[in-house]
């Protein structure tokens, strides 16, 4: 049986969880207690082997590293796609720090901030054998970033954000010479990336950790087809093509060096993915152990959660942590009459959110907000509460005032767009339906996959207004853990796209806009976090999103699963280090 050089060593940020596996030979989850992945790791082990099975309810997003954003497949494609930097494999605070992955140390800053340098380790292959240079993680950037073709998942940071970049049209303008005129990122030799800012972005080492600065070949690119067949440049790869709904399987790439790498043990000989798989389902099998982990990382669905809650043989292969994922309804700023602030506001006042947090799952499912930040961001501010009613049940009396100010008084008809294969979010689009009902807001309620929701339904400003989607239930954890990496991408005005928008209020305020460019330039902490409690409570004003649940995930362990720990920044189990004692 093949054990990964890993195995016995310690190195780095992961050195106590490997020395901790270190002698053990796996199995048994017998001692496991109640939230105990949560601050340590569970069945520790470095028996390699077996085969780990995932399954989603829906289809995987996409497996493309430069066309993603959600965070399971971030954390998941990081098996066969090595990226610049990643976030160190342990629970707890440890686990929010970055570490290298290709590059061989951590960035070089100039003095003015504006100057980014990235040294990559030497000797990195791809499946095929050929070495991984520098202009690879620079092409993958220039696809997923620019031009009228660029890919339409995952956030363009780097196209916000790159100097001398303004006019370039992408790699598919030009594919004789595809990086000619991109200028923001060097590469004066196959082993070293320079990155110019435009200006000062305190924040920028954070972007240099998503999937899009993993390497991919200008030859290898076959643009969104490239998802089908990923050149591998981790330890595992592709075993025949992936189509959405067809499943995925992942075989051992015997390229990949282990000595390089400090963060995947690689455990597992195989690796698959089962899709539309129902969350029932999926609840069942992970408790008969016909299943190892399901991969959104949500959690059990609402009908297994409070039953699995109280049930004390089951309890102990329990986690159930805050994850700083906030979920949301969001009130388009063009569909009429939302385009009324008042009437975004009449929103508000109706929601009944109690009825929508047990819609969620109660206490097991997370927390009541009434402000847009996450409690673990710098910049939360619990009291923020501009919509207050008794018991949160809502104010019906100043949702009508509301609607009378904005003309609609009695009320008026909206559509609702929801993830159909989100048991927990479609409970929570039938309390809003209810609650909203009250005031005369009559709700009728749209279901789409999740895999396609955040392009080519809600997340396409086209879609939104054709089909005249003026509320959506939205969810959006930090792309990294400051009030930037939330805020940025959901408020920000230069963030509005044509596919792939994450800001699906479409909410472009200049004070807020300006104060979002700020924030990254100050390098004070209590002063930038004054900035984002301010933007929360601007962004509340504006009424653009209805805040619902901090959402807490209850995430079960088979007992055959091993080194089993929740990591706060991929805000769900950390995939790289998982094995499995069944064969």
């Amino acid at each position: 049986m093949r054990r990964t050089a890993l195995g016995c060593v310690a190195l780095g940020a992961s050195a106590s969880l490997l020395l901790s596996a270190c002698g053990t030979d796996g199995g048994g989850g017998g001692d496991a207690e109640f939230d105990q992945g949560v601050t340590e790791v569970v069945n520790p082990s470095d028996e390699a082997g077996g085969t780990l099975r995932f399954a989603i309810s829906g289809n995987i997003e996409s497996t493309d590293p430069g066309n993603t954003y959600y965070g399971y497949v971030w954390n998941f494609s990081r098996y066969y796609a090595r990226t610049l930097y990643t976030y160190a494999p342990a629970p707890g605070e440890e686990g929010r720090e970055l570490v290298p992955d290709l590059a061989e140390g951590m960035p070089e800053v100039s003095d003015d901030g504006k100057s980014y340098t990235v040294k990559l380790k030497q000797g990195q292959k791809y499946e095929d054998g050929t070495e991984i240079v520098a202009e690879d993680v620079k092409y993958n950037i220039a696809r997923s970033n620019f031009g009228p073709d660029a890919l339409p998942n995952g956030p363009k940071y780097y196209k916000e954000h790159l100097a001398d970049s303004g006019d370039y049209e992408g790699p598919y303008a030009d594919t004789d010479d595809p990086l000619a005129g991109f200028d923001g990122i060097e590469t004066p030799d196959d082993h070293t990336l320079v990155f110019h800012l435009k200006d000062t972005f305190v924040d920028f080492k954070y972007v240099l950790a998503q999937p899009q600065s993993a390497p991919v070949p200008a030859e290898a690119d076959t643009g969104e087809r490239y998802q089908e067949q990923v050149l591998s440049s981790g330890p595992y790869k592709f075993d025949g093509k992936w189509t959405p709904g067809n499943g995925l399987n992942l075989v051992r790439n015997e390229e990949w060096d282990p000595d390089s790498d400090q963060v995947r043990t690689a455990l597992p000989d195989q690796i698959t993915v089962e899709e539309g798989i129902d969350q029932d389902e999926i609840d069942q099998r992970l408790e008969t152990g016909e299943l190892d982990v399901a991969l959104d990382g949500t959690g059990l669905g609402p009908a297994k959660k409070g039953e699995a809650l109280t049930d004390d043989g089951v309890r102990t292969r329990l986690d159930n942590p805050e994850n700083s994922a906030h979920y949301y309804l969001t009130v388009n700023t063009q569909v009429e009459p939302f385009d009324d602030v008042a009437c975004r506001q009449a929103v508000q006042y109706a929601m009944n959110r109690d009825t929508v947090h047990r819609a969620w799952g109660g206490e097991a499912g997370g927390t009541p907000a009434t402000q847009i930040l996450p409690p673990a961001v710098p910049g939360s501010n619990p009291e923020l509460d501009l919509y207050p009613s008794e018991n949160g049940e809502g104010d019906i009396e100043e949702a009508e005032a509301k609607l009378e100010e904005c003309g609609e008084d009695g009320g008026f008809e909206a559509n609702l767009g929801v993830r159909s294969d989100r048991p927990a979010e479609v409970a929570a689009a039938e309390a809003i339906q209810q609650g909203l009902e009250r005031a005369g807001i009559d709700v009728g309620i749209e279901k789409f996959p999740s895999d396609t929701f955040t392009n080519t339904q809600a997340g396409s400003p086209s879609f939104v207004h054709d089909n005249e989607m003026g509320l959506n239930i939205y969810g959006w954890m930090p792309d990294w853990p400051t009030g930037y990496g939330y805020f940025s991408q959901i408020i920000h005005g230069d963030a509005i796209k044509e596919a792939g928008n994450a800001n699906i209020s479409e909410l472009d305020n200049e004070e807020i806009n300006e104060l979002l460019d700020e924030a990254i330039t100050v390098e004070d902490e209590d002063e930038r976090t004054k900035i984002y409690e301010e933007i929360d409570r601007l962004a509340m004003e504006e009424a653009v999103i209805v805040p619902m649940v901090f959402h807490k995930s209850v995430l079960y362990r088979p007992d055959t699963l091993t080194n089993v720990y929740f990591n706060p920044s991929w805000k769900m189990y950390d995939y790289m280090r998982l094995g499995t004692t069944e064969g």
